[in-house]
């Protein structure tokens, strides 16, 4: 396959997105650590026009590595799973995730400093799982029974079931991802598909499968195929050959 491809670009896309949104984290967070520890403080703090800010640099800020380990793995994956399945729209659910769930977790969330990308996590696992049942799309909706298996037990923390986590932005992702699943309901999962994938494709018509005899064999050149009635106009075809002398004085 071309590297100039559609279908190489749109693979490349699906992986390279995921790894550098999860690498950017990970950049902000040794960074953190070793030049900014002061960052930290740049949560959402509910109820504060200081803590509007926070609605945009929390997802990138974590509290420790454990906390940013939790979220790196399913943040890749799912975010792997959306560009994949809606890559049209797929920038969209991120950037306004962040800042839906962000803004929910203002408005509802104690006084306290809010970190971390878990809110978007729920975003898209909320997204991921209400679109493929709103689809009814058999892919989609198996990818969304694996979303519940795999993440099912997340729902319990977007309630206030342990000290210290900030389940309000976890109630922000699922409900902001509930939210764009309905908004972006028309949105089909259309993934851009091989050649040979298209329903119209015909294994007669192809170029390169033309290459190959009944046995398998490759054939390098290719005669080109004469009709019967090319053949029959050529043994039909009547040769004049006309001879010119010159004309002596």
């Amino acid at each position: 396959m071309s590297n100039d491809s559609p279908q190489f670009r749109y693979s490349t896309g699906v992986i390279a997105y995921p790894v550098f949104f999860v690498l950017l984290i990970w950049i902000v967070f040794w960074m953190q650590v070793r030049f900014f520890p002061w960052i930290k403080r740049l949560g959402v703090y509910p109820q504060e026009p200081e803590g509007l800010l926070g609605i945009f640099t929390s997802p990138f800020i974590h509290a420790d590595i454990e906390h940013l380990y939790h979220n790196s793995i399913p943040l890749f994956i799912l975010s792997m799973a959306l560009f994949y399945f809606y890559r049209k729209i797929s920038w969209k659910v991120i950037i306004y995730g962040i800042l839906l769930s962000g803004l929910f977790t203002w408005i509802i969330g104690r006084p306290a400093n809010h970190i971390g990308a878990s809110g978007l996590v729920y975003v898209l696992v909320s997204f991921i799982f209400f679109k493929g049942i709103f689809a009814k799309h058999y892919r989609l909706v198996a990818l969304s029974l694996i979303i519940v298996f795999l993440y099912g037990s997340m729902v319990w923390y977007a309630f206030p079931v342990k000290d210290g986590m900030s389940w309000e932005g976890h109630l922000g992702g699922l409900i902001s991802g509930l939210v764009f699943a309905i908004i972006f309901r028309k949105a089909i999962a259309k993934p851009e598909r091989y050649v040979w994938q298209q329903p119209d494709y015909n294994e007669e018509d192809d170029p390169f499968l033309k290459h190959f005899d009944e046995n398998g064999n490759f054939i390098e050149n290719l005669e080109p195929e004469v009709t019967e009635e090319e053949l029959l106009s050529e043994n039909n075809r009547v040769n004049i050959t006309y001879t010119f002398k010159e004309k002596k004085d």
